[in-house]
Formats: structure tokens, C-alpha cells, sequence
């Protein structure tokens, strides 16, 4: 069980991480969204002026981290549960950040809210594994 749950949560993160690169990294050099087909006119409830703190964020947290946490995982670093329970966490802030800064406007805020439950539910299970070894 602990094999599958290592296999399945770095799928997870290294789905979420695959998302989040490539984006934070167009926030990051076009702060203005056009490169993502976004304006700024979206953040005007929000603390941000543009999407360069956003991105960076995302690019850092949401995939550079859980890049390196799917490796973890893969591995089946003793540490992988905690790490992908701190990041599904992280995630699940991310998206309610974003909803209440923004508005629910995109159907994939939803589905990473899920994400991060399902990548919490898999790090439990794989806490509660290697406390039981």
C-alpha cells in the first residue's frame, strides 16, 4: 500500500507541478497576464497590482516544490507524506486565496482545490504507514 500511495501522490504532484511551472513562469515575465491571455483588471479586489507576486508563488510553491516533492515520492523518501501534506495545505490556501481575491471564474479552481484534498488524503495515509513501521 505504502508503494501505491508513494506512486500515486508523486503523480499528483508532479501533475500539479507540470500546471503550475509553465504558468508562474509567464506570470513572472509578462506581469501584465497578456502572455496567459489575462488583465490586470482581474486583481483589482485583490492586494496585487499585477500578477508578478502570484507568479512567483506559483512557480515556486506549486511547481518547483512539488516537482521536487513528486521525486520524494517516487523515491519513497521517509519524508514524502509530510511534504506533500504541507504542499496539498499550500495548495488548498492558493486556491481559496485566489477565489476570494478574484471571484470563482475558472473551473480549474475547483478541480486544484480537489487536488490539494486528494494530495492531503494520500500524505495521511502515508504518515500513518510510516508511523506504524
Amino acid at each position: 500500500m505504502k508503494k501505491r500511495a508513494s506512486l500515486i501522490l508523486g503523480i499528483v504532484q508532479l501533475f500539479v507541478a507540470i500546471g503550475a511551472i509553465p504558468a508562474g513562469l509567464f506570470m513572472i515575465m509578462e506581469p501584465h497576464g497578456t502572455a496567459l491571455g489575462m488583465t490586470t483588471e482581474i486583481l483589482k479586489n485583490s492586494p496585487f497590482h499585477n500578477f508578478l507576486i502570484p507568479g512567483i508563488f506559483l512557480f515556486t510553491v506549486n511547481g518547483v516544490f512539488n516537482l521536487i516533492a513528486a521525486i520524494l515520492s517516487f523515491c519513497k523518501f521517509r519524508f514524502a507524506g509530510l511534504t506533500g501534506l504541507g504542499l496539498g495545505i499550500a495548495l488548498i490556501i492558493w486556491i481559496l486565496v485566489q477565489v476570494f481575491s478574484i471571484g470563482l471564474n475558472h473551473f480549474l479552481q475547483p478541480a486544484y482545490f480537489f487536488i490539494g484534498i486528494i494530495e492531503i488524503l494520500i500524505s495521511v495515509v502515508l504518515i500513518k504507514r510510516e508511523k506504524s513501521l
